[in-house]
């Protein structure tokens, strides 16, 4: 009997590669479960799920079922040993209860750096330019009306600081070096084979890296550790007049400390694709005409998408014909090692 892979949420642009991957390895079954009840009785002896050894995961499935916290993950358990989550955010997922039952979670990083860094250059160039207010503008009719040179700044020359250089932070780094802009970072550890211009700001010089920063750009993922880490101290030491954008997730940032910044004018402009209750927005944040809003819209793009579905499917792929996938999440490689 070929081993089951379920299709968890949204596959839009990948079947043919699906089918390529999978054909003569696996069968692969759609999760057509309305309402959680459904899905965790699916796994139960002989529901309609038993079986299943690996599951493709879009956050798209949360609207029926919900995340995967630790109640669906000792559903899945213990037929399940692979779980491929489409997104190089994977806080959707109970990553403490996939390791206690052995269950591996593998995400889709490289497959976003572009599309996410894009949209992140984008919410610079906007926040720095005044652009959101300046087309708001046209569309209403108001022509040039309220907008002053003396809010808006070029890119050109200016500091960006990059607070967590992975793919998305070293994407957005060479964009921005084009203009050029200085690019400094911080990390927990100097990365390896970071540009040679990327200048390394440690924990000891922390506060340094923030009183440098024009703007400072988030993408950091979301922990337990990481929530709130831009918070009201961090905020405070960033010049007078800093910009923030966010493209990594919206608990990272103390909202409260950040509207409170533009509020007084500590903050010069906000650019964000993403907030801390999606797709709910704060009402508060719709007033700041500052502000470069957007509906989290980092990977929409058909490239980036297909990419990032193919990307997980073929971790596992990789774990049926292998044994292991390559995008192991850092949390989970220990498991993998002993596979």
């Amino acid at each position: 009997m070929s081993p089951r892979v379920m299709i968890c949420g949204d596959l839009v642009w990948a079947h043919e590669e699906a089918q390529h991957l999978f054909q003569g390895i696996a069968d692969v079954v759609r999760m057509d479960s309305p309402n959680r009840d459904d899905f965790l009785t699916g796994f139960k002896p002989g529901g309609k799920y038993e079986g299943t050894l690996a599951i493709y995961r879009h956050n798209s499935s949360a609207d029926r079922i919900g995340i995967f916290d630790r109640p669906i993950i000792d559903a899945l358990a213990p037929s399940v040993k692979w779980i491929a989550h489409n997104g190089a955010g994977y806080d959707q997922i109970d990553v403490a209860a996939c390791k206690e039952k052995g269950i591996v979670v593998s995400n889709t990083p490289g497959a976003v750096d572009d599309a996410t860094a894009t949209t992140a250059l984008y919410l610079m160039v906007s926040a720095l330019r005044g652009f959101a207010l300046a087309e708001r503008n046209l569309r209403e009719g108001k022509w040039k009306s309220g907008l002053s040179s003396a809010r808006t700044h070029d890119l050109t020359g200016r500091t960006l600081a990059v607070l967590g250089l992975g793919g998305i932070g070293t994407r957005l780094a060479e964009l921005a070096h084009a203009f050029p802009m200085r690019v400094i970072y911080h990390n927990r550890t100097r990365v390896d084979g970071a540009p040679p211009w990327c200048e390394y700001f440690g924990a000891d010089r922390l506060d340094a890296f923030l009183a440098q920063a024009d703007v400072l750009s988030v993408h950091v993922p979301l922990k337990a550790e990481t929530v709130g880490l831009v918070g009201e101290g961090m905020i405070r030491k960033l010049k007078k007049g800093a910009v923030i954008v966010n493209t990594a997730r919206g608990k990272v940032i103390d909202e409260d400390a950040m509207i409170r910044a533009l509020e007084d004018g500590h903050l010069g402009a906000v650019g964000l694709d993403v907030y801390p209750d999606e797709p709910s927005v704060n009402p508060r944040l719709l007033a700041f005409s500052n502000a470069t809003l957007l509906p989290h819209m980092g990977t929409e793009t058909q490239d980036s998408q297909r990419k990032m579905e193919v990307r997980a499917l073929t971790n596992i792929r990789d774990y049926l014909t292998k044994g292991k996938g390559i995008d192991t999440v850092p949390e989970l490689k220990e498991l993998v090692a002993k596979l």
